[in-house]
């Protein structure tokens, strides 16, 4: 009995012994497997990437340059001061029309003028239309004289506008046109000591223009920015001045681009060097929050100047760009918070003279066509920011001989142009680009943007 109660012990002992070690290897083995990754079935979800169909491209023109103040009846009577001459070209199928700009009349006050042309291109073979259009007038009158130029642009729902001012013998106007087929509301906000807001109805398909002196009254040097609800909307700054009863200058400015951290001028012309005057002055604006702005000027791949500017956010800061020769440069800005900027250059001052304001040149990528319009010297001045070399080709579209044109790294070039034609411009790396014209009491130039590029590319999950 006892040898029996013994065995039954000595058993039950070396099962529990076996239980606890099978309990334990239980335990670390679902340790491990939560640990460890589980098999599964992974399903990759159906998807196809497509490329949307290219709509139509809209270019929008200025149409005449305004006069205000001719009217001994009405002071604030616009009046047609002239039209300007238009260059445009395509590829592939454009038309054009003509957009109402009610608010101006010809120049013996007869009736209406005729309105600003609206551009439309359609896709080439699916791909976005290359379109161009430039235009240009030169004005010698008793209150209006000089050279004023832009590309015709697409409209946009944002514009920002530098380089306006109220100042004593100024009149600046926001031209806004809208090509669409619905009526725009216009918001127009000033920044300067103070920001203020007043808003304006567009009617589709037509065009008219805002005095900055009743939305910037008092402000030296205001910058404006126009946003539009309901149809996108083509914003351009005209500017006039005389001094003493002296016709000073014409100016037509285009948006100077979203706010970036870095802004690149291109072909900024120094024609005269002065002590005494601002040849070459940098408006700047840091649109959301404060910062340091860093400025360099570039004659060719050569810094011949730097320097810095403290900028607080919606207070528009200028900067005296002195000491420079005669000569075309290249202005570069960086900050450390999204700004936006302009460049102001002279032929002289005083009776005569004429002023152009150049906004920032955006990056090229890919092909682009360019509209060259009238004007004295027209030049294309390009920026290699990169740092490798690059090389560009300018093709005539009415026929010719292709320029090849190398443009170190971070460097730049310069090619003469016909005035009154257009060319297609490829590049093999990205590069900034400007025209600029320059004569006798007269300036001009602006920056060359891309058109309106192709829809990307989007996935579609089914």
């Amino acid at each position: 009995m006892t040898q029996n109660r013994a065995i039954r012990v000595v058993a039950t002992g070396a099962r529990l012994l076996v239980g606890a070690i099978v309990a334990g290897g239980c335990v670390v083995g679902v340790t491990a497997a939560v640990a460890l990754p589980w098999p599964g079935v992974m399903n990759e979800p159906a998807q196809v990437s497509v490329t949307p169909t290219a709509g139509d491209s809209t270019l929008v023109c200025t149409g005449d340059f305004r006069a205000i103040g001719r009217n001994t009846q009405n002071a604030g009577q616009m009046s047609s001061a002239g039209d300007f001459a238009l260059t445009r070209d395509s590829v592939g199928a454009s038309e054009s029309s003509e957009l109402s700009a009610s608010d101006l009349l010809t120049a013996d006050f007869s009736g209406p003028a005729s309105g600003p042309s609206k551009i439309v291109g359609s896709p080439d073979q699916g791909s976005a239309a290359l379109i161009a259009a430039a235009e240009s007038i030169s004005l010698a009158a008793e209150d209006l004289s000089g050279l004023a130029g832009s590309a015709c642009r697409e409209p946009s729902t944002e514009s920002w506008l530098v380089g306006g001012t109220v100042e004593t013998g100024t009149s600046d106007l926001i031209i806004l046109s809208n090509p669409g087929d619905v009526t725009a509301t216009a918001t127009i906000t000033v920044f300067g000591g103070e920001q203020s807001s007043t808003t304006t109805l567009v009617p589709a398909g037509t065009q008219l223009a805002v005095p900055l002196a009743s939305v910037a009254a008092g402000l030296q040097q205001p910058v404006v920015r126009v946003t539009a609800a309901g149809a996108p909307l083509r914003a351009v700054l005209q500017s006039s001045l005389i001094r003493t009863l002296d016709p000073s200058g014409i100016d037509l400015q285009d948006t100077a681009g979203a706010p970036r951290t870095d802004l690149t001028f291109a072909g900024v012309q120094v024609l005269v060097k002065n002590p005494d005057y601002p040849v070459a002055l940098l408006r700047l604006m840091a649109t959301d929050q404060g910062g340091q702005a860093d400025i360099t000027v570039r004659s060719d791949d050569e810094v011949v100047r730097q320097l810095s500017v403290p900028l607080d956010a919606g207070i528009p800061a200028e900067v005296n760009l002195d000491g420079l020769d005669t000569g075309v440069y290249t202005v570069e800005v960086t900050a450390d918070a999204p700004l936006v900027g302009a460049v102001r250059q002279v032929t002289g001052i005083g009776a005569g003279a004429d002023f152009a304001w150049m906004t920032p040149a955006p990056e090229l990528s890919s092909e682009v066509l360019i509209a060259v319009p009238n004007g004295p010297r027209p030049r294309i001045h390009l920026i290699n920011s990169g740092d490798a070399a690059a090389s560009a080709t300018l093709t005539p579209t009415a026929g010719g001989a292709a320029q090849e044109i190398a443009i170190p790294a971070g460097g730049t070039a310069a090619v003469d142009v016909s005035e009154g034609s257009t060319y297609s411009l490829t590049m093999d790396a990205p590069v900034h680009a400007a025209i600029n014209m320059a004569g006798t009491n007269a300036i001009a130039g602006w920056p060359i943007w891309s058109g309106a590029a192709a829809a990307d590319a989007v996935t579609v999950y089914p």
